[in-house]
């Protein structure tokens, strides 16, 4: 009979379902409960619990938040998609000079507090700023703008990219590729066809993870959005102004909202993972 390190699966569910439920479930729960409770001043109009939330995420200044967010977001999946991904190949597959000091700094922005990494990046492309004073004359601004809060979002997503793909492409052996080469592939077949396969679960994994974190950072952004109405203000910032007009029903529903959009990205990801994963194996199994 086969022994596991762990103890029964009655006892392992149990502690799994306790702690996902006391760490994740209840919280979100409380935050759907909440949004659900309208103030008193809403009862008085006459609006029902659902009347309320719907009120208050369709308000324009969130719903341009949510639009602020989600478009800033998901930018900053992209490019840190596409950069994120020459990273990790260059740090997997090149041996040079600093390698290992290139690779200890993509890790920067997890241990660098966002407060402080949104400070930095205020005054470096601020128009007084090192980066920001060489663009000013061109027209271009940085701070402030929905630009300077997508730089802020690929800052804090770009580790999750990297640090994802790179274990994978480490895992590919070189003789695969020897042997497509064998046979007559190109560089642009033996990576599309051999490498790229292999690749783009853990590479779809990184970008969802890079855009759930950044559609609910704040520390990075106070600073350098300026958090204007209908042009920079995001929707964790609008939960915060709130929470300080003693808002709560109406913080809990835009904050359950953007849960329901986390969901909603999360399935579509790990539909379209299942998609692919079936079709390599089924695509595979034809040329076998």
């Amino acid at each position: 009979m086969r022994k596991h390190i762990l103890p029964g699966f009655g006892i392992s569910l149990g502690y799994t379902v306790f702690g996902l439920s006391l760490i994740v479930l209840f919280p979100i729960a409380a935050l759907f409960h909440r949004s659900l409770v309208p103030p008193q001043e809403a009862v008085e109009a006459g609006q029902s619990a659902l009347q309320f939330f719907w009120a208050t995420i369709t308000e324009p200044e969130v719903v341009d938040s949510f639009r602020v967010s989600l478009q800033s977001s998901a930018l900053a999946a992209l490019v840190n998609g596409a950069v994120g991904f020459v990273i990790a190949w260059v740090l997997s597959r090149y041996d040079f000079p600093g390698r290992r000091l290139f690779d200890s700094l993509v890790d920067l922005p997890f241990a660098l507090p966002t407060a402080v990494a949104g400070l930095a990046l205020t005054q470096l492309y601020s128009a007084n700023g090192w980066i920001g004073s060489l663009l000013a004359p061109y027209g271009i601004r940085v701070a402030f703008t929905q630009t300077g809060i997508t730089l802020a979002l690929i800052f804090i997503g770009l580790p999750f990219v990297v640090r994802t793909v790179q274990p994978v492409i480490q895992s590919l052996h070189a003789d695969v590729e020897e042997a497509a080469a064998c046979l007559g592939a190109n560089r642009w077949q033996t990576f599309r066809r051999v490498i790229l396969p292999a690749l783009v679960p853990a590479w779809i994994t990184g970008i969802t993870l890079a855009f759930g974190r950044a559609v609910g950072e704040y520390g990075s952004i106070v600073f350098i959005a300026a958090n204007i109405p209908f042009k920079t203000e995001i929707a964790p910032i609008l939960i915060i102004h709130k929470l300080e007009q003693y808002n709560y029903a109406g913080a809990a529903a835009i904050g359950a909202t953007m849960v329901l959009f986390s969901v909603v990205i999360l399935a579509t990801v790990t539909l379209l993972q299942r998609w692919h994963a079936r079709h390599t194996s089924g695509h595979g199994g034809d040329e076998s």
